[in-house]
Protein backbone atom coordinates (compact mmCIF):
# COMPACT_ATOMS: atom_id res chain seq x y z
CA UNK A 1 0.00 0.00 0.00
CA UNK A 2 2.75 2.46 0.89
CA UNK A 3 4.90 1.87 -2.37
CA UNK A 4 1.31 2.71 -4.09
CA UNK A 5 1.34 6.08 -2.01
CA UNK A 6 4.71 6.98 -2.55
CA UNK A 7 4.05 6.91 -6.19
CA UNK A 8 0.44 8.65 -6.08
CA UNK A 9 2.56 11.42 -3.77
CA UNK A 10 5.03 11.39 -6.92
CA UNK A 11 2.75 11.96 -9.52
CA UNK A 12 0.71 14.26 -7.04
CA UNK A 13 4.35 16.94 -7.10
CA UNK A 14 4.63 16.77 -10.89
CA UNK A 15 0.46 17.48 -11.78
CA UNK A 16 1.00 20.17 -9.12
CA UNK A 17 4.06 21.72 -11.25
CA UNK A 18 2.08 21.15 -14.08
CA UNK A 19 -0.80 22.90 -13.51
CA UNK A 20 1.26 26.24 -12.46
CA UNK A 21 2.81 25.66 -15.93
CA UNK A 22 1.52 28.51 -18.51
CA UNK A 23 2.13 26.20 -21.77
CA UNK A 24 -0.33 24.26 -20.01
CA UNK A 25 -2.78 26.62 -18.70
CA UNK A 26 -2.70 28.12 -22.43
CA UNK A 27 -4.59 24.64 -23.36
CA UNK A 28 -7.67 24.68 -22.03
CA UNK A 29 -8.03 20.72 -22.65
CA UNK A 30 -4.92 19.91 -20.74
CA UNK A 31 -5.03 21.92 -17.95
CA UNK A 32 -8.67 21.03 -17.20
CA UNK A 33 -7.33 17.20 -17.63
CA UNK A 34 -4.70 17.74 -15.08
CA UNK A 35 -7.11 19.82 -12.67
CA UNK A 36 -9.47 16.93 -12.43
CA UNK A 37 -6.33 13.97 -11.67
CA UNK A 38 -5.03 16.49 -9.35
CA UNK A 39 -8.22 17.22 -7.67
CA UNK A 40 -8.97 13.92 -7.22
CA UNK A 41 -5.30 12.60 -5.79
CA UNK A 42 -5.45 15.79 -3.43
CA UNK A 43 -7.38 13.96 -0.16
CA UNK A 44 -5.52 10.65 -0.22
CA UNK A 45 -2.04 12.59 -0.78
CA UNK A 46 -3.01 15.21 1.99
CA UNK A 47 -4.04 12.44 4.16
CA UNK A 48 -0.73 10.24 3.32
CA UNK A 49 1.32 12.99 4.57
CA UNK A 50 -0.76 13.19 7.79
CA UNK A 51 0.22 9.47 7.75
CA UNK A 52 3.78 10.48 7.87
CA UNK A 53 3.48 13.55 10.14
CA UNK A 54 1.79 10.86 12.85
CA UNK A 55 4.84 8.31 12.02
CA UNK A 56 7.46 10.83 12.69
CA UNK A 57 6.25 12.28 15.96
CA UNK A 58 5.49 8.60 16.88
CA UNK A 59 8.75 7.81 16.51
CA UNK A 60 10.32 10.72 18.47
CA UNK A 61 8.22 10.10 21.21
CA UNK A 62 9.15 6.37 21.25
CA UNK A 63 12.96 8.09 21.17
CA UNK A 64 12.24 10.62 23.90
CA UNK A 65 10.66 7.42 26.13
CA UNK A 66 13.87 5.59 26.15
CA UNK A 67 16.30 8.26 26.86
CA UNK A 68 14.29 10.46 29.33
CA UNK A 69 15.04 9.91 32.93
CA UNK A 70 12.68 12.71 34.15
CA UNK A 71 9.13 11.29 35.25
CA UNK A 72 7.29 13.98 33.81
CA UNK A 73 8.62 14.15 30.26
CA UNK A 74 8.27 10.24 30.51
CA UNK A 75 4.70 10.49 30.91
CA UNK A 76 4.30 12.84 28.14
CA UNK A 77 6.04 10.81 25.45
CA UNK A 78 3.94 7.92 26.97
CA UNK A 79 0.91 10.29 26.42
CA UNK A 80 1.75 11.06 22.91
CA UNK A 81 2.99 7.41 21.98
CA UNK A 82 -0.90 6.65 22.48
CA UNK A 83 -2.13 9.79 20.92
CA UNK A 84 -0.37 9.15 17.79
CA UNK A 85 -1.27 5.38 17.78
CA UNK A 86 -4.66 5.69 17.64
CA UNK A 87 -4.36 8.62 15.15
CA UNK A 88 -2.43 6.55 12.79
CA UNK A 89 -5.16 3.70 12.92
CA UNK A 90 -7.57 5.83 12.08
CA UNK A 91 -5.83 7.67 9.18
CA UNK A 92 -4.61 4.16 7.79
CA UNK A 93 -8.28 2.74 7.50
CA UNK A 94 -8.42 6.69 6.12
CA UNK A 95 -6.08 5.52 3.16
CA UNK A 96 -7.21 2.11 2.52
CA UNK A 97 -10.74 3.59 1.50
CA UNK A 98 -9.25 6.09 -0.28
CA UNK A 99 -7.16 3.50 -2.58
CA UNK A 100 -10.45 1.39 -3.16
CA UNK A 101 -11.29 1.90 -6.85
CA UNK A 102 -13.43 4.45 -7.88
CA UNK A 103 -16.77 3.92 -9.24
CA UNK A 104 -16.14 5.87 -12.39
CA UNK A 105 -20.40 7.06 -12.20
CA UNK A 106 -20.04 8.39 -8.82
CA UNK A 107 -19.67 11.78 -9.74
CA UNK A 108 -22.11 12.16 -12.53
CA UNK A 109 -26.00 13.29 -12.30
CA UNK A 110 -28.34 10.81 -12.14
CA UNK A 111 -32.02 9.97 -14.06
CA UNK A 112 -34.00 8.47 -11.44
CA UNK A 113 -37.34 5.76 -13.01
CA UNK A 114 -40.08 5.41 -10.46
CA UNK A 115 -42.95 2.48 -11.61
CA UNK A 116 -45.73 1.66 -9.86
CA UNK A 117 -46.27 -1.95 -9.77
CA UNK A 118 -48.18 -4.36 -7.87
CA UNK A 119 -50.93 -2.44 -5.99
CA UNK A 120 -52.59 -0.50 -9.19
CA UNK A 121 -53.68 2.94 -8.06
CA UNK A 122 -51.90 2.45 -4.53
CA UNK A 123 -48.60 1.84 -6.37
CA UNK A 124 -48.98 4.98 -8.71
CA UNK A 125 -49.86 7.03 -5.30
CA UNK A 126 -46.58 5.67 -3.57
CA UNK A 127 -44.40 6.39 -6.37
CA UNK A 128 -45.54 9.74 -6.34
CA UNK A 129 -44.40 9.61 -2.47
CA UNK A 130 -41.24 8.26 -3.68
CA UNK A 131 -40.80 11.16 -6.15
CA UNK A 132 -41.29 13.58 -3.33
CA UNK A 133 -39.19 11.95 -1.18
CA UNK A 134 -36.55 12.01 -3.81
CA UNK A 135 -36.68 15.77 -4.87
CA UNK A 136 -37.21 17.18 -1.49
CA UNK A 137 -33.23 15.18 -0.49
CA UNK A 138 -32.01 16.96 -3.70
CA UNK A 139 -33.47 20.49 -2.49
CA UNK A 140 -31.32 19.66 0.92
CA UNK A 141 -28.10 19.39 -0.80
CA UNK A 142 -29.11 21.90 -3.23
CA UNK A 143 -28.90 19.64 -6.55
CA UNK A 144 -31.22 20.48 -9.33
CA UNK A 145 -34.16 18.28 -10.44
CA UNK A 146 -36.01 18.37 -13.87
CA UNK A 147 -38.92 16.26 -14.52
CA UNK A 148 -37.98 14.11 -18.15
CA UNK A 149 -41.42 12.14 -18.43
CA UNK A 150 -44.23 11.18 -16.44
CA UNK A 151 -47.57 9.31 -16.30
CA UNK A 152 -49.45 10.38 -14.21
CA UNK A 153 -53.10 8.66 -13.03
CA UNK A 154 -56.27 9.48 -12.10
CA UNK A 155 -56.16 9.72 -8.18
CA UNK A 156 -52.93 11.86 -8.59
CA UNK A 157 -50.28 9.12 -8.67
CA UNK A 158 -47.94 8.22 -11.00
CA UNK A 159 -47.90 5.32 -12.85
CA UNK A 160 -43.99 5.96 -14.27
CA UNK A 161 -41.85 9.29 -14.04
CA UNK A 162 -38.24 9.78 -14.91
CA UNK A 163 -36.56 12.75 -13.21
CA UNK A 164 -33.24 14.46 -13.69
CA UNK A 165 -31.08 15.45 -10.62
CA UNK A 166 -27.83 17.58 -11.09
CA UNK A 167 -25.37 17.64 -8.81
CA UNK A 168 -22.20 16.36 -7.42
CA UNK A 169 -21.78 13.23 -6.57
CA UNK A 170 -25.49 12.74 -7.09
CA UNK A 171 -25.03 8.91 -8.51
CA UNK A 172 -22.51 8.03 -5.58
CA UNK A 173 -25.43 8.30 -3.17
CA UNK A 174 -28.63 7.46 -4.88
CA UNK A 175 -27.10 4.20 -6.82
CA UNK A 176 -28.28 2.62 -3.92
CA UNK A 177 -31.94 3.04 -4.16
CA UNK A 178 -32.17 1.14 -7.27
CA UNK A 179 -34.46 -1.99 -6.69
CA UNK A 180 -38.70 -2.72 -5.21
CA UNK A 181 -39.46 -0.45 -2.28
CA UNK A 182 -42.57 -1.81 -0.75
CA UNK A 183 -45.16 -0.05 0.90
CA UNK A 184 -47.76 -1.04 3.79
CA UNK A 185 -50.71 0.88 4.40
CA UNK A 186 -54.38 1.55 4.57
CA UNK A 187 -55.38 3.13 1.41
CA UNK A 188 -57.89 5.80 0.99
CA UNK A 189 -60.04 3.92 -0.95
CA UNK A 190 -60.11 1.01 1.42
CA UNK A 191 -63.04 1.36 3.34
CA UNK A 192 -62.65 -1.90 5.45
CA UNK A 193 -59.42 -0.16 6.82
CA UNK A 194 -57.02 -3.90 6.13
CA UNK A 195 -53.45 -2.73 5.40
CA UNK A 196 -52.38 -3.28 1.71
CA UNK A 197 -48.57 -4.34 0.23
CA UNK A 198 -48.40 -2.17 -2.88
CA UNK A 199 -44.82 -2.33 -4.58
CA UNK A 200 -42.67 0.30 -6.83
CA UNK A 201 -39.66 -0.08 -8.89
CA UNK A 202 -37.19 2.49 -8.50
CA UNK A 203 -33.83 2.83 -11.25
CA UNK A 204 -31.07 5.21 -10.48
CA UNK A 205 -29.22 5.39 -13.83
CA UNK A 206 -26.30 7.84 -14.37
CA UNK A 207 -26.36 10.79 -16.99
CA UNK A 208 -24.66 9.24 -19.80
CA UNK A 209 -22.56 11.82 -21.74
CA UNK A 210 -21.98 11.87 -25.62
CA UNK A 211 -18.71 10.45 -25.08
CA UNK A 212 -20.13 7.62 -22.78
CA UNK A 213 -22.36 6.33 -25.73
CA UNK A 214 -22.10 5.93 -29.50
CA UNK A 215 -25.53 6.58 -30.31
CA UNK A 216 -25.98 5.99 -34.08
CA UNK A 217 -29.51 7.90 -35.01
CA UNK A 218 -29.75 5.19 -37.73
CA UNK A 219 -30.50 3.15 -35.08
CA UNK A 220 -33.16 4.98 -33.60
CA UNK A 221 -37.02 5.34 -35.10
CA UNK A 222 -38.32 8.88 -33.91
CA UNK A 223 -41.99 8.88 -33.92
CA UNK A 224 -44.37 11.94 -33.58
CA UNK A 225 -47.94 12.37 -32.03
CA UNK A 226 -50.08 14.40 -30.01
CA UNK A 227 -49.99 14.84 -26.28
CA UNK A 228 -52.77 13.72 -24.08
CA UNK A 229 -53.69 14.19 -20.41
CA UNK A 230 -55.45 11.60 -18.33
CA UNK A 231 -58.49 10.62 -20.01
CA UNK A 232 -57.22 11.07 -23.18
CA UNK A 233 -58.07 14.74 -22.25
CA UNK A 234 -56.00 17.26 -25.54
CA UNK A 235 -52.94 18.83 -23.62
CA UNK A 236 -52.15 20.83 -26.72
CA UNK A 237 -53.02 21.04 -30.62
CA UNK A 238 -49.87 20.26 -31.72
CA UNK A 239 -48.19 17.17 -31.86
CA UNK A 240 -45.17 17.84 -30.01
CA UNK A 241 -45.06 14.33 -28.08
CA UNK A 242 -42.25 12.59 -29.22
CA UNK A 243 -41.64 8.37 -28.83
CA UNK A 244 -38.21 6.90 -29.93
CA UNK A 245 -37.36 3.31 -30.14
CA UNK A 246 -33.61 2.08 -30.21
CA UNK A 247 -34.12 -0.54 -32.46
CA UNK A 248 -31.16 -2.77 -31.92
CA UNK A 249 -32.01 -3.07 -28.31
CA UNK A 250 -36.04 -2.45 -28.48
CA UNK A 251 -35.83 -0.09 -25.71
CA UNK A 252 -38.33 2.62 -26.20
CA UNK A 253 -38.61 6.29 -24.16
CA UNK A 254 -41.69 8.10 -24.68
CA UNK A 255 -41.75 12.42 -23.59
CA UNK A 256 -44.60 14.58 -23.98
CA UNK A 257 -44.20 17.39 -20.70
CA UNK A 258 -42.98 19.86 -22.91
CA UNK A 259 -45.20 22.38 -25.54
CA UNK A 260 -42.16 21.97 -27.52
CA UNK A 261 -41.41 18.94 -29.88
CA UNK A 262 -37.52 19.52 -29.89
CA UNK A 263 -37.55 19.67 -26.02
CA UNK A 264 -39.03 16.77 -26.15
CA UNK A 265 -37.08 14.61 -28.26
CA UNK A 266 -33.80 15.71 -26.41
CA UNK A 267 -35.27 14.65 -23.08
CA UNK A 268 -36.18 11.31 -24.67
CA UNK A 269 -32.90 11.25 -25.99
CA UNK A 270 -30.75 11.85 -22.65
CA UNK A 271 -33.22 8.91 -21.04
CA UNK A 272 -32.24 6.29 -24.04
CA UNK A 273 -28.67 7.30 -23.51
CA UNK A 274 -29.03 6.96 -19.92
CA UNK A 275 -30.45 3.50 -20.41
CA UNK A 276 -28.29 2.12 -22.96
CA UNK A 277 -24.94 3.23 -21.18
CA UNK A 278 -26.97 1.42 -18.06
CA UNK A 279 -27.06 -1.81 -20.08
CA UNK A 280 -23.84 -1.71 -21.03
CA UNK A 281 -22.31 -1.28 -17.36
CA UNK A 282 -24.69 -3.86 -16.45
CA UNK A 283 -23.23 -5.97 -19.28
CA UNK A 284 -19.64 -5.25 -17.37
CA UNK A 285 -20.61 -6.09 -13.92
CA UNK A 286 -22.06 -9.64 -15.00
CA UNK A 287 -18.86 -10.76 -16.15
CA UNK A 288 -17.02 -9.17 -13.05
CA UNK A 289 -18.03 -11.44 -10.17
CA UNK A 290 -15.97 -10.00 -7.51
CA UNK A 291 -17.64 -6.63 -8.15
CA UNK A 292 -20.86 -7.75 -8.61
CA UNK A 293 -20.34 -9.72 -4.88
CA UNK A 294 -18.92 -6.22 -3.42
CA UNK A 295 -21.96 -4.07 -4.10
CA UNK A 296 -24.78 -4.09 -1.24
CA UNK A 297 -27.40 -6.52 -2.59
CA UNK A 298 -27.28 -7.49 -5.96
CA UNK A 299 -27.90 -4.43 -8.03
CA UNK A 300 -31.06 -6.54 -9.39
CA UNK A 301 -33.99 -4.46 -9.78
CA UNK A 302 -36.49 -7.07 -8.98
CA UNK A 303 -34.55 -7.19 -5.17
CA UNK A 304 -36.63 -5.87 -2.69
CA UNK A 305 -34.26 -3.64 -0.58
CA UNK A 306 -36.59 -1.81 1.59
CA UNK A 307 -40.44 -1.56 3.25
CA UNK A 308 -42.46 1.04 4.17
CA UNK A 309 -44.87 0.69 6.93
CA UNK A 310 -47.23 3.23 7.86
CA UNK A 311 -49.32 2.15 10.74
CA UNK A 312 -45.59 1.39 12.40
CA UNK A 313 -44.04 4.55 11.02
CA UNK A 314 -41.21 2.00 10.47
CA UNK A 315 -38.52 2.22 7.29
CA UNK A 316 -36.86 -1.26 7.06
CA UNK A 317 -34.01 -1.31 4.51
CA UNK A 318 -33.35 -4.91 4.17
CA UNK A 319 -30.09 -5.22 2.30
CA UNK A 320 -28.41 -3.79 5.74
CA UNK A 321 -30.85 -4.78 8.18
CA UNK A 322 -31.75 -0.94 9.29
CA UNK A 323 -34.73 0.07 10.89
CA UNK A 324 -36.06 3.20 11.81
CA UNK A 325 -38.92 4.75 12.79
CA UNK A 326 -39.09 7.94 11.55
CA UNK A 327 -40.68 7.48 8.39
CA UNK A 328 -42.39 10.63 7.96
CA UNK A 329 -38.86 12.29 7.98
CA UNK A 330 -37.72 9.85 5.75
CA UNK A 331 -40.24 10.47 3.09
CA UNK A 332 -39.84 14.28 3.65
CA UNK A 333 -36.38 13.38 2.08
CA UNK A 334 -34.25 12.71 5.50
CA UNK A 335 -32.22 9.72 3.64
CA UNK A 336 -28.77 10.14 4.88
CA UNK A 337 -28.90 7.54 7.68
CA UNK A 338 -30.38 5.19 5.40
CA UNK A 339 -27.46 5.65 2.60
CA UNK A 340 -24.61 6.29 4.86
CA UNK A 341 -25.24 2.98 6.08
CA UNK A 342 -25.60 1.49 2.83
CA UNK A 343 -22.19 3.43 2.04
CA UNK A 344 -20.24 2.29 5.09
CA UNK A 345 -21.57 -1.36 4.28
CA UNK A 346 -20.72 -1.46 0.79
CA UNK A 347 -17.10 -0.05 1.41
CA UNK A 348 -16.43 -2.72 4.26
CA UNK A 349 -17.35 -5.48 2.07
CA UNK A 350 -14.61 -4.01 -0.60
CA UNK A 351 -12.19 -4.06 1.56
CA UNK A 352 -12.91 -7.20 2.50
CA UNK A 353 -12.43 -7.78 -1.22
CA UNK A 354 -9.42 -5.95 -1.88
Amino acid sequence: MFDRLDELETKYATLSEAVSDPEVIADTNKWRVFMKEHSELTPIVETYREYKRLQTGLEEAKTLLEEESDNELRQLAKDEIKENTDALERVTEELKLLLLPKDPNDEKNVIVEIRGGAGGDEAALFANSLYRMYTHYAEGRRWKTEIMSANGSELGGFKEISFLIQGKGAFSRLKYESGVHRVQRIPVTESGGRIHTSTVTVAVLPEAEDLDVNLDMNDVRVDIYRSSGNGGQSVNTTDSAVRVTHVPSGIVVACQDEKSQLKNKEKALKILRARLYDLEMEKHHSQVSAERRSQIGTGDRSERIRTYNYPQSRVTDHRVGLTLHKLDAVLDGDLDEILDTCITQDQAQKLKGA
